[in-house]
């Protein structure tokens, strides 16, 4: 699940790109399948979204939460991804991104009628 917070009248305009953007890097980092694109935007007023003053109005929040099994490295890579894409295909300095991997346990995720560290077909690798 993924989450996205900036101020409205800069988000809305990039969201669907934005999307891609993400998504694209879970899949080439992660190898997360096409299909499994979960994340939620959260456009707010800019009174609402109180921020560093040494960034601009396009500052944006991206929280990763994500089932524990990513080693390092490859959570790092897939942040540096995220910069690069986003700078690349939006325009968006990386000064201006925030990004946060937030992991649990297998079992403090549910879904499906069941916790993560039951599934059994998941048709993407968690231990990368």
């Amino acid at each position: 699940m993924i989450v996205v917070y900036g101020i409205k009248e800069q988000l809305n305009p990039i969201k669907a790109r934005l999307s891609d953007v993400i998504h694209g890097c879970m899949q080439s980092v992660l190898g997360m399948p096409e299909g499994k694109r979960a994340q939620r935007f959260v456009p707010l007023e800019a009174d609402d979204f109180y921020y560093p003053s040494d960034r601009s109005p396009a500052y944006t929040v991206i929280e990763i939460n994500m089932m524990k099994g990513r080693k390092p490295e490859t959570q790092k890579a897939l942040i540096k991804a995220l910069f690069q894409e986003i700078e690349a295909k939006l325009g968006i300095s990386p000064v201006d991104i925030e990004i946060t991997i937030k992991e649990q346990e297998t079992y403090q995720w549910g879904f499906r009628g069941m916790t993560g560290d039951e599934v059994r077909d998941l048709n993407y690798k968690v231990n990368v």
